[in-house]
């Protein structure tokens, strides 16, 4: 029985590898499409700047458990062995955690070497501490706000970043396509030039003239597409982007007029950099609180448990093998209170430096009010400017735009010369990229009062309108 083997062509195995490998260089080059209400998120989701400060400030809410559990007791095990001198091996103790205690006296200054041990358990406990533990919990809890609006305001300050980049990539994106329609028109000049310099309606050096023109259209060009790409490349690393080429695709790129009343109110409480300072303001006040408790008495509970052993006996003979053995023990328990008499001489000095520094506070804060609201009056002033700037240049691309054909239809009819089209084709292409930035710039200037009133959503919120 034969059977037949069936084969697929060599041109279909050649087709299908290059269907793959176009494939694998769509996917390898796939962009990124970014609109500008993704860009908080984005950035405070990725960016690793933020997640740094976000686990200091996760760091600061560990500490609040830690000052928390200091009403908790504290137990101390403890072992010790040595050699020592015959004359007192039984009152040997290394300093810190062994209750010290002395042995029997000896007749002779002997130097002879003998083993002894002990071990401890020490038990300490502090439940009342006169204020100080609460005032090291509010510390801790004052360190961690400042760390969190420490967060905040570095995500804000990034999130104005991203969406400020945003819009001038869009400007420079709208300043290519006006550069591309000027070489468009150019070009189209440059055939029209040659046509009647064969003619001889124009002199030939007018299509020089057109070519330089055309050149540096081009290079207006390159610079605005060098421009673009710069902004799409910090604007990945804005937003975490492992892209280092900028390949990002933006979805919103045309804008409308928008008028907005003005709301110049000095409300500012919520503003990031308010809510910093203020919680910088209660750190200070807490260090200060806690520095005062510093000076009232300590009060601890303590209990020890203390086993010994000696080579030597209470009549003087040595064993040296009784050293390790712990023969002899002891059970206290008490109570100590302590207070610092003369501390209060050096903590004096230390509350008014401290006083000083929350009076710096206060004063920061009146500073900051005064220039969030002069951030807002200007951002507003420079808000109404742009509208009125918006409309003129309305009515300059217009003109620009009529004068430009007429110029055209001159300079064919062979009325005008090559320097009156080349300046009116110069004004057109100004007037189309003012026009363009004038419309973003009110977009930037409904930014700006958003940063001046530190919530961004009022930027989402007035471009949606």
């Amino acid at each position: 029985m034969n059977t037949k083997v069936l084969r697929i062509p060599r041109s279909l195995d050649f087709l299908f590898l290059v269907f793959l490998f176009i494939l694998v260089s769509i996917n390898g080059n796939a962009q990124q499409r970014l609109s500008l209400k993704d860009l908080p998120s984005l950035v405070k989701n990725n960016l690793p700047q933020l997640n740094s400060a976000k686990a200091n400030a996760e760091a600061e809410k560990l500490l609040i458990d830690y000052e928390k559990r200091g009403l908790m007791p504290d137990l101390n095990i403890g072992y010790q062995a040595n050699v020592a001198t015959f004359n007192n091996i039984t009152g040997m103790s290394y300093p810190g955690l062994m209750m010290p205690i002395s042995g029997p006296p000896s007749q002779n200054n002997d130097l002879n070497f003998v083993p002894g041990s002990a071990a401890t358990a020490l038990l300490t406990w502090k439940p009342i501490s006169f204020g100080q533990r609460k005032s090291a919990i509010d510390r801790a809890t004052a360190q961690f706000k400042l760390a969190n609006a420490d967060y905040n305001e570095q995500a804000f300050r990034y999130q104005f970043a991203a969406i400020h980049t945003y819009l001038e990539a869009v400007f420079f994106k709208q300043v290519i396509s006006n550069n591309r329609a000027s070489i468009k028109r150019y070009s189209s000049s440059l055939e029209q030039a040659l046509v009647l310099a064969k003619t001889g309606l124009r002199p030939g050096v007018d299509t020089i003239q057109m070519q330089s023109s055309l050149a540096q259209a081009e290079i207006e060009l390159l610079q605005s597409e060098n421009a673009f790409k710069q902004k799409l490349i910090v604007l990945a690393s804005l937003i975490g982007s492992a892209e280092r080429s900028g390949n990002l695709i933006l979805t919103d790129t045309t804008f409308k007029n928008i008028s907005v009343s003005a709301d110049t109110s000095s409300g500012n409480v919520k503003h990031p950099y308010f809510i910093t300072a203020v919680a910088q303001k209660e750190l200070t006040e807490a260090k200060l609180d806690e520095l005062k408790k510093t000076w009232r008495p300590k009060l601890e509970f303590w209990g020890n448990v203390y086993g010994r052993g000696s080579g030597i006996n209470a009549s003087g003979t040595i064993n040296k093998t009784d050293g390790f053995n712990l023969s002899r023990s002891n059970i206290g328990a008490g109570v100590q209170i302590s207070f610092p008499v003369f501390q209060f001489y050096q903590l004096n000095a230390k509350k008014k430096q401290y006083g000083q520094l929350v009076q710096a506070d206060e004063f920061k804060l009146k500073q900051l009010q005064l220039d969030l609201n002069k951030q807002t009056d200007i951002a507003w002033q420079q808000y109404k400017s742009n509208i009125a700037i918006l409309n003129k240049q309305v009515v300059r691309l217009k003109s620009a735009t009529d004068a430009f054909n007429s110029l055209k239809l001159s300079y064919e009819s062979g009325l005008i010369d090559f320097a009156r089209l080349a300046q009116s084709q110069y004004e057109l292409q100004q007037a189309e990229i003012n026009s363009a930035a004038a419309l973003l710039v009110i977009q930037r200037s409904l930014l700006d009062i958003s940063i001046a009133k530190g919530d961004l959503d009022l930027f989402f919120q007035q471009i949606q309108q």
